[in-house]
């Protein structure tokens, strides 16, 4: 497709990109954008990241850039670093031959189970897109006369809204399980159906998921519920049978449509997906912890119960056996469990709100997002809980007279005294 017949310009091209693909065809390569920034402009999306593909190896990329660091041993990879954007550049990947030889073994390499564990048989841009995952992405922008080149009906995918494999479906899920997950994740974010081809292998292939190494499924997870459609990504998850592969503990407990346990992990992505799409933060931690917190709650009563621990001792062995299990499917980093284990003990030290306690929990720098956590709880739940998120909203929009006045009111419903004062110790007396 020539310039004037696609929407596709440079303007919609960050300049660290058409730097990339700029440097690269005046060295006598070829130089693509490719994927999902071809696809978002199309559809009138503004792309988040921008994706080069070209005929120079990792090699002589790397010797054309000195921001330039290679990645990956199962798809190799350059990125060129831009302070915080990344321009991630591969080169065209070929198809594998039916007779492997010596060479060839060092370059790729299958699992028993057909999945890709080594890809860097490199090739012609033709192959390179029957290597691509779905018909949308495999969509090439060539900066040397700004034209099209569209291998596989993608232009007219997008027309149809249709999420479609590229070659056979058991083989490509096979070659990557994660596809599955891409399908639903482009699914839900681009409003797209997922061809019945496509989505018929997926709930008898799903147990393949558990040949997913954890710290890959990390960043799969963030994508698929943080860009703000995890509702409907949560549900079409759940009908290809897929989430049970990432939350095997949670999975369980939401076979009943509405329980509890159903109707929080709704709420929670509910209020993510109107936060991410309102511009406000969210954190994963959050997620996470939502995700586990009923597991932690069943894996408590449990200890509790066989083995006559009090609820201190059965929730904390709780945390640690609930989020050990959870780290053995997904990797979450160190920098994000602290955090979760701090919202999910706070709950305990929530509904202690004597002295000065009420004003020390106010400066635990996680209150906000274990409130925010407890609110969620009482919505759900309702009874003493709810009760116990609304006093801490009033609390928190209180001033200081009617602080005390609240505290005070606290201790005489329970008919609790009042602490009182330390007496102050005398130094004593000097014996010179």
């Amino acid at each position: 497709m020539p310039r004037a017949e696609h929407p596709v310009s440079r303007d919609h091209i960050s300049d660290n990109a058409l730097k990339v693909l700029y440097r690269l065809h005046n060295s006598g390569y070829q130089a693509y954008l490719v994927g999902g920034c071809v696809r978002d402009v199309i559809l009138g999306k503004e792309p988040k990241d921008f994706d080069v593909t070209t005929n120079a190896t990792p090699e002589q990329i790397k010797g054309l850039f000195r921001n330039c660091r290679l990645i990956g041993r199962r798809f190799r990879l350059a990125h060129i670093v831009f302070g915080r954007e990344v321009i991630e550049v591969a080169t065209f990947r070929g198809h594998h031959e039916t007779t492997t030889t010596d060479k060839e073994s060092k370059l790729s390499k299958q699992s028993d189970h057909g999945q890709l564990l080594r890809d860097n048989v490199f090739g012609t841009i033709e192959e390179d897109a029957q290597r691509r995952d779905f018909t949308i992405n495999a969509m090439y922008y060539n900066i040397a006369d700004f034209s099209i080149s569209d291998f596989a009906g993608g232009m007219q995918a997008i027309k149809d809204k249709k999420i479609a494999l590229i070659g056979d479906p058991d083989t490509r899920y096979r070659e990557d399980p994660v596809r599955m997950l891409r399908a639903v994740r482009f699914a839900a974010k681009l409003n797209m159906q997922i061809s019945h081809e496509s989505a018929e292998p997926i709930k008898r292939m799903a147990p393949l998921m558990a040949n997913i190494p954890p710290a890959r499924l990390f960043e799969e997870v963030l994508k698929l519920f943080l860009s703000g459609q995890g509702l409907e990504t949560y549900k079409l998850l759940t009908e290809y049978h897929l989430f049970e592969s990432l939350f095997p503990q949670l999975a369980p407990l939401l076979l009943q449509s509405n329980s509890r346990e159903c109707r929080f992990v709704e709420q929670v992505l509910t209020n993510t997906d109107n936060r991410i799409n309102t511009g406000q933060r969210v954190t994963p931690a959050f997620i996470f912890a939502a995700f586990m917190w009923y597991p932690l709650e069943e894996r408590c009563q449990q200890l509790m119960s066989e083995g006559g621990l009090n609820h201190f001792d059965a929730f904390n062995l709780a945390l640690n056996d609930v989020l050990t299990r959870q780290l053995q499917r997904i990797m979450i980093p160190k920098r994000f469990t602290i955090p979760i284990r701090d919202i999910w003990q706070l709950q305990n030290r929530l509904p202690k709100r004597y002295g000065r306690r009420a004003y020390q929990m106010l400066e635990h720098p996680k209150f906000r997002a274990a409130y925010d956590f407890l609110l969620l709880r009482g919505q759900i739940e309702g009874g003493q809980l709810l009760e116990l998120a609304e006093w801490w909203t009033d609390f928190q929009e209180a001033n200081e007279a009617q602080r005390k006045t609240m505290l005070k009111n606290l201790r005489d419903q329970e008919g609790v005294a009042p602490r009182r004062p330390r007496r102050q110790r005398k130094k004593p007396k000097s014996s010179t």
